[in-house]
């Protein structure tokens, strides 16, 4: 067997790995790159032939691990593409709306091009298309969770609970050859104790791990609970007549800041104010939450039973048109405003800090990881000017980063998933984090576990035959 590193290597984002085992080729993911840094590697022909790759497993319906299907299939990928059914339907939404924004992105740079009379490093056109991501969806073949599916003789998978975002797996793969292995792909690690999902699945025994590290070299900072420090930042803004603006995930982070500002609206912790969830994929991605309520934990069925529905509460409203959008930005009153992508790299999220951020009054609120070079990691590190649209703004507004929201288990959450083999498996690898964070964790494997661990880098491939 050959495992190809192919993605989020030593870096967050583009996660995707080819497992060869002999009988088959199997992708494991196949996602965007969206760190500044490494986005050329979007434009790259696949290191493996798309039309040698034989199946894709898929962990979850976030851009860093679905964003490049659309793509690969337009190259010649034409194989299925197992994930939960939750995945299925998300990735209906994202994918569709990643190409809407592909083209919209190429249209806009063509236009501001032009008229500043210069050329782009890369043509000016879009990475894949809305009819390449309705090509790659038929593909898409829906598996219930701890159910053994049969790739081909001698080669099965099953899908565990990953608590990241609704529908988000770990891949369990039973390889049966002369010596047989058994692989786990962590995908992201949620945190226990969250909201609306199930925690993430614990395992007795591996041969080979496959293990996210995005918080690999720290833990979440305390700074009171998500609630508490919610209800602080909102009424602060609000009596300074400020909005409350917040660059979020479509996907899970936007429906668990619903759960918890209805909780604060229901238990009058802040005032009577407008509510804006600006983004027509996280409305539907609310929907598609509201469809699989088996999914959720015993605690947001508790309050789907009762008169406090997590994901409805007086004054919200769930933005889709471009008007509607717009209209958000005429109000005089304060407000609070949820918007995509949730690092700040596309999507309405800009227009709404380009008429906040100078703005002192308003809060630019932070739930979630900022990649390198993002912009949301440039205002989160409090830049004294950053560029949005191709123009020069002053950064104003209160900057706040509350923790706990955090769709990633911290560096004891790690250790904990991963402690809890009853032996060490024969070799660890850590990938998705930035190095030092990945590196910080292999370190700490090292000295306190005594097990094998390594760092992989890009395109590095591993026979796990030895």
């Amino acid at each position: 067997m050959k495992l190809h590193f192919l993605g989020a290597n030593r870096q967050v984002t583009g996660s995707r790995y080819c497992l060869e085992t002999g009988q088959v080729k199997l992708m494991i993911d196949c996602g965007l790159f969206q760190e500044r840094p490494y986005q050329d590697r979007n434009w790259h022909d696949s290191p493996i032939p798309p039309g040698e790759i034989d199946a894709m497993l898929l962990t979850h319906a976030h851009l860093d691990h679905c964003g490049l299907i659309p793509r690969l299939v337009r190259e010649g990928f034409r194989g299925p593409i197992y994930c939960t059914r939750p995945t299925v339907e998300l990735c209906g939404v994202v994918l569709r709306d990643s190409a809407k924004i592909q083209e919209e992105d190429a249209a806009y740079k063509q236009k501001r091009h032009r008229r500043e009379d210069r050329r782009a490093k890369h043509p000016e056109i879009p990475l894949y298309t809305i009819a390449d991501a309705e090509q790659a969806l038929p593909l898409f073949r829906g598996v219930p969770y701890r159910k053994r599916v049969e790739i081909c003789p001698g080669v099965s998978f099953l899908l565990h609970d990953a608590g990241h975002i609704l529908g988000s797996a770990m891949l369990e793969l039973q390889v049966d050859q002369e010596q047989p292995r058994r692989m786990l792909f962590s995908g992201d690690i949620g945190q226990w104790g969250k909201p609306l999902i199930r925690d993430p699945s614990l395992f007795e025994q591996a041969d080979y791990v496959v293990m996210e590290s995005t918080y690999g070299d720290r833990t979440h900072g305390e700074g009171g609970d998500v609630e508490t420090q919610l209800s602080q930042v909102i009424n602060e803004t609000i009596d300074r007549g400020g909005n409350v603006v917040i660059p979020t995930f479509a996907v899970e982070r936007s429906q668990e800041l619903m759960y918890y500002i209805s909780r604060l609206v229901h238990d009058g912790r802040i005032p009577n104010v407008e509510v804006f969830l600006d983004s027509p994929m996280a409305v539907d991605v609310t929907d598609i939450f509201r469809q699989f309520r088996d999914c959720f934990d015993q605690e947001t069925w508790q309050l789907i039973t009762s008169e406090e529905p997590p994901l409805r509460f007086p004054g919200l409203h769930l933005v889709r048109t471009v008007q509607e959008s717009r209209a958000i930005n005429r109000m005089e009153s304060p407000c609070i405003i949820m918007a995509s992508s949730g690092m700040c790299t596309a999507g309405r999220i800009k227009h709404h800090l380009r008429r906040n951020i100078e703005r002192a009054e308003s809060t630019i609120v932070f739930v979630g990881y900022q990649s390198h070079g993002t912009l949301g990691r440039q205002i989160l590190d409090r830049k004294e000017q950053v560029r949005i649209h191709g123009r020069t703004y002053r950064v104003r507004a209160q900057v706040n980063q509350i923790y706990g929201f955090s769709g990633h288990a911290d560096r004891s959450g790690l250790i904990r998933w991963l402690s809890h083999l009853g032996s060490p498996p024969r070799q660890v690898f850590l990938t998705h984090g930035d190095e030092e964070a990945a590196q910080s964790l292999a370190k700490h494997i090292r000295e306190e576990m005594n097990w094998n661990v390594s760092v992989p880098e890009y395109q590095d491939a591993v026979d796990l035959n030895d």
